[in-house]
């Protein structure tokens, strides 16, 4: 029953993995670091009361990182991550789709935890264990594979090359067309919040709106990918644009979200 019990954790391991990790590393620190620069002065002083003085950027990664956790009920969050509809939806079927997911995806999962930071009832860890989860599924949600098809794990069956190298289209928007570009996060972080104006042009929508961008974005590239599997400068010339926009949306609107619940 043991080897039974292991085989069962492992594969749980092997199936969160598949969906569950957005933007890699690097993409979720930028995305903090973002976010950090467009703190106001009470949400600092309020989130350094809940997590201490350390970088966001340090925490923003925990959420994967947890999936080694031997911890079943830390575990079971792997579908947290990401949210699965039919491709090619407009706004209000989007809408519908949403409210008639599952309880475990990204969509509900993310606005349960955002009320959770705030519930004075629970524990510390716990307060603090779902601003974790916040300040990571914030950016799960702009990394467009990660609100896309579940016939195909998100893109995680769909081979591709890139610059020759075998991958699969998930895991090149995980991680690959960010870490072409060969900046650390701080610098990606800078580089791409330049303008005052951002902040206030991509944080008037809501959530949802957030989501369906991401479903749109995911829809262009499942039609691009049908084309051409074999990714390369060309690809990079069609697709740093909305890459990047897509970090600097999420970090300015972490920001927002963070300081709508400690500002």
């Amino acid at each position: 029953m043991k080897i039974v019990g292991r085989i069962i954790v492992f594969l749980m391991i092997i199936i969160q993995t598949q969906e569950g990790f957005a933007w890699g590393m690097t993409g979720h620190r930028v995305i903090s670091e973002i976010a950090e620069q467009h703190l106001t002065k009470k949400a600092k002083r309020n989130i350094q009361k809940l997590m201490g003085h350390q970088k966001l950027a340090y925490w923003s990664n925990w959420a994967d990182f947890i999936k080694s956790s031997p911890d079943t009920v830390l575990l079971k969050t792997g579908t947290w991550h990401f949210l699965n509809t039919p491709g090619n939806l407009t706004h209000a079927q989007f809408l519908v789709e949403l409210q008639n997911s599952p309880e475990q995806n990204l969509y509900k999962a993310y606005q349960r935890i955002k009320k959770e930071v705030v519930n004075k009832e629970l524990s510390l860890e716990q307060r603090q264990q779902a601003l974790y989860f916040m300040i990571h599924l914030l950016g799960d949600a702009h990394q467009p594979m990660h609100v896309s098809r579940a016939e195909d794990l998100g893109g995680n069956k769909i081979a591709v090359t890139f610059f020759g190298k075998g991958s699969n289209i998930h895991r090149v928007w995980d991680s690959d067309l960010v870490d072409n570009e060969k900046w650390s996060y701080t610098e990606y972080a800078r580089v791409l919040d330049y303008e005052k104006y951002f902040f206030k042009q991509y944080t008037q929508s809501t959530f949802e709106d957030w989501l369906y961008e991401s479903h749109e974005l995911a829809n262009l590239i499942y039609d691009d990918v049908a084309k051409d599997n074999k990714l390369s400068y060309d690809y990079i010339y069609r697709f740093k644009d909305p890459m990047e926009k897509a970090l600097l949306k999420a970090g300015l609107r972490l920001a927002k979200e963070l300081n709508d619940v400690f500002g």
